[in-house]
């Protein structure tokens, strides 16, 4: 059995039936009471996110899980398809389950996490930063650049990104999936 000792960013707990993955953590240590251990925890199969507290050296329950590299294929009323690399087996993946799916290209390779208990996947993970091509966007003003003034631009996958004045149409752009930020424009 695993206990309080064992929690690290990133494994996943079953708590009330549900699954979390733990975001951060500590310990409290005081003179007189026994050390706590905290967790700010965020829900996998659900859209929750909480603090927990145990009492150091509590039992917990970790779940086994396993990443799989999958490819995306497309979109339609059971959900986003993916294929294994390996083995060309495909899933069907609810969107809710999907970190960023405004940003899915055909053919982007995605990791999906899958709970070996049930064998069901659990969540599907984009890559951190992604390229992509910006198909519309509002000409920059001349001369605008002293602040930091950002506008609207329209990626090849459908998604809308504040992008600053000097990308156009046409550039190529990288983008953050967990915040949904611009980060740079990338030479070709």
């Amino acid at each position: 059995m695993a206990n309080t000792s064992d929690i690290s960013r990133g494994i996943i707990l079953k708590l009330d039936g549900s699954l979390y993955t733990v975001v951060e953590y500590g310990e409290n240590k005081t003179a007189r009471a026994a050390a706590k251990v905290w967790a700010k925890l965020k829900g996998v199969d659900n859209a929750r996110t909480i603090e927990k507290t145990w009492n150091s050296g509590e039992t917990i329950f970790p779940v086994r899980v396993e990443r799989k590299d999958y490819q995306y294929l497309y979109k339609d009323e059971t959900g986003y398809n993916f294929m294994d690399s390996e083995t060309f087996e495909q899933i069907a993946v609810a969107e809710s389950l999907v970190d960023a799916p405004q940003f899915l290209v055909d053919g982007q390779g995605v990791t999906v996490l899958i709970n070996t208990e049930s064998d069901t996947p659990m969540s599907v993970e984009l890559p951190d930063k992604i390229i992509s091509k910006v198909t519309y966007s509002e000409p920059g003003v001349r001369g605008d650049t002293a602040t930091r003034t950002l506008k609207p631009a329209t990626v090849e996958t459908g998604a809308t990104v504040m992008v600053p004045l000097f990308v156009n149409e046409g550039d190529v752009i990288r983008i953050n999936t967990k915040t949904g930020e611009y980060i740079e424009r990338v030479k070709e």
